[in-house]
């Protein structure tokens, strides 16, 4: 369950709803809000510290970190994950490695179309 809470984290992070030096919820806060234990979401907010993505201040709280790579950083661990998935799914459907990229390549296209 830690797990998916520094993923949601993460995430809210990458995608800008939490820019560096925002606070986050406290533990209790944010443990009530999602009917886990407070353990699970201490855990999960060491485990981000300890990454760097956020900074927790004794008495005051936690807030995401104020390097500014920490966006950046995340979307690529986010698209390696997606890369990964889309290999592996690939692989079930019997793709060459050379097809894989042709369908990247096609719904990249297809995203930049609708973008202009």
């Amino acid at each position: 369950m830690y797990l998916q809470i520094i993923e949601q984290i993460k995430q809210r992070i990458a995608v800008g709803d939490w820019a560096p030096g925002s606070e986050l919820p406290s533990i209790r806060q944010l443990a009530v809000e999602l009917r886990v234990s407070v353990i699970t979401v201490k855990r999960a907010y060491f485990e981000l510290e300890r990454e760097g993505v956020i900074v927790t201040q004794h008495g005051k709280g936690s807030i995401v970190a104020d390097d500014p790579a920490v966006g950046p950083q995340l979307w690529e661990q986010d698209l390696a994950t997606h890369l990964a998935q889309a290999v592996r799914l690939g692989a079930l459907l019997g793709l060459a490695g050379e097809d894989l990229a042709a369908r990247l390549r096609a719904a990249a296209d297809r995203l930049a179309e609708e973008y202009e």
